[in-house]
């Protein structure tokens, strides 16, 4: 036997029976493998979408000096932007890499706390396949959603934990996961209605005073949202991007035929993905809602109220703002999951059949991933190979589009704080109808912002008009035309996106 693997027997002998034979001890090391073979494609492209290029790009601004909610901004809170410039300083920021194994880390904590929960419920057997079901769930969208390091993902291990907290009766611990959660991403407050929803249930069936647990509640809550607005960011740049600044970006707009084909058509994928324990759900509900009784032993074991409350929170989360983008569905997926696996840990239906078709559905997903279309990605590449040959390190660069990314992949800092056009036109990558587009539409201000920054650090030496046949192209935003008009000439043209190099 090999020095280093009798040193490691050696050491396993030492530790205490319940660890060397214990629950975790056999399940967390399955649910790591599982979470690192799921995510494997995620290593496979520099970048998976246009948020992973926004956060990669806000977070070089940062480390070159910038400022969060001031000279760069975003409407999204700043844990992540953070975590994005922390990755950079320690690994540099050429790659994403370090990112996407944070990632793989936040879906296995995500996948340990619900393997907890279920554990507490139904057993061991319900503990170990909440945490399976969901990793291989967690692929259950397009690729570009679920294998990117956004958002979502790492709001989900402060959502869960909120959950458990509150199961446990630990409100203050609750409420600080609430608030971590909802400085990922502000939809992940949502997750405060079954926090409160558990705290009057559990003060009604004890008979003891919710006025202290509440306390300690919107105390954790509170506290972290105010030092990380009042000390760590500048305090009405905080509120007006994260809280009210976003009213018109999050309205309905005029696109309601494409808004409803996305929510139903990734409402049916998530479903297609999960059919395996949704079905079994759909047949207990059908059971207990169609005049026929359920066993008094699966009643007593199978309370799921708080889950429901849960689920309903997070499908209202999804639909705020009306975008129903594939990665919002994230959210959906740990109460789903807790719903299905209770619905098959408290019937006659065997765990097996229910494993089988959620691996089968995880392999296409995971092979779908492997084998996704790059036609955007190489254009991207293609066009940000171009700008840097058109530039030096030193010289600003405008992309005039919805992909930030094109500033990451060629190495060069934007010119304006504006890293996408639908700041200063309104315009979403989710609604690609034309009203309510542009300059009248703009961020409060943005305009005389942009003006000036162009003013004082100078005319970008290259723009690249990235908008393609949508409705902001540079012809209906006369500032932008004129810009092109006067300063600038085309350089390139790659398909719809053109480079333009400032005038000699």
């Amino acid at each position: 036997m090999p020095t280093t693997t009798r040193r490691l027997a050696a050491l396993t002998e030492r530790l205490p029976v319940r660890l060397r034979t214990g629950y975790w001890t056999r399940v967390v090391p399955v649910l790591a493998l599982l979470a690192v073979i799921t995510h494997i494609p995620s290593f496979l492209r520099p970048v998976w979408s246009p948020d992973e290029g926004f956060l990669a790009t806000q977070a070089r601004m940062l480390a070159d000096g910038g400022v969060l909610y001031d000279t760069v901004v975003d409407r999204k809170p700043p844990l992540l932007p953070w975590l994005y410039e922390a990755c950079f300083t320690v690994f540099g920021s050429l790659s994403l890499w370090p990112l996407r194994t944070l990632a793989i880390v936040a879906h296995l904590v995500t996948a340990i706390l619900l393997a907890s929960i279920a554990r507490g419920r139904w057993g061991d057997r319900a503990g170990a396949a909440a945490g399976g079901l969901y990793l291989l769930l967690s692929i259950g969208l397009s690729p570009e959603d679920t294998q990117a390091a956004t958002f979502e993902v790492f709001m989900l291990p402060a959502m869960v934990a909120a959950f458990r907290y509150a199961e446990r009766r630990r409100w203050l611990a609750a409420g600080i996961a609430v608030a971590l959660c909802s400085l990922t991403k502000q939809t992940g407050g949502a997750v405060m209605l079954p926090v409160l929803w558990m705290l009057f249930q559990d003060c009604r069936r004890r008979g003891v005073r919710w006025a202290p647990a509440l306390f300690k509640i919107w105390f954790g809550f509170a506290l972290p949202i105010a030092l990380v607005a009042i000390i760590l960011t500048k305090p009405k740049g905080f509120l007006f991007w994260v809280v009210t600044g976003s009213g018109d970006y999050a309205s309905f707009g005029g696109a309601w035929v494409q808004m409803t084909g996305r929510a139903l058509g990734n409402s049916a994928i998530l479903l297609g993905a999960g059919l395996g324990f949704v079905l079994p759900l759909g047949r207990r509900i059908w059971l207990k809602y169609r005049n026929r009784q359920l066993p008094a032993a699966a009643e007593e074991r199978g309370s799921t109220a708080d889950l429901w409350v849960w689920l309903l929170s997070s499908v209202v989360a999804v639909s705020v703002g009306f975008h129903f983008f594939g990665h919002y569905y994230l959210q959906l997926m740990p109460p789903l999951v807790l719903l299905g696996v209770g619905a098959v840990a408290t019937s006659a239906i065997r765990w097996k059949p229910v494993m089988v078709y959620s691996t089968a559905a995880a392999t296409v997903f995971w092979v779908l991933a492997m084998a996704w279309p790059g036609e955007r990605l190489d254009r991207n590449t293609e066009v940000a190979s171009a700008v840097a040959a058109q530039s030096t390190p030193k010289d600003k660069v405008l992309v005039w589009g919805m992909h930030p990314e094109l500033y990451w992949l060629s190495d060069r800092m934007p010119a304006t704080r504006y890293l996408t056009a639908g700041f200063l036109t309104n315009f979403s990558g989710g609604k690609d109808g034309s009203e309510n587009v542009g300059e009248d539409y703009s961020v409060t201000d943005a305009w005389q912002t942009f003006d000036k920054e162009l003013t004082d650090n100078g005319l970008p030496e290259i723009v690249v008009d990235d908008s393609g046949p949508s409705p902001y192209q540079p012809f209906r935003i006369p500032r932008i035309e004129n810009l092109l008009d006067t300063h600038y000439e085309m350089v390139g043209v790659f398909t719809d996106t053109v480079v333009y190099r400032l005038k000699r």
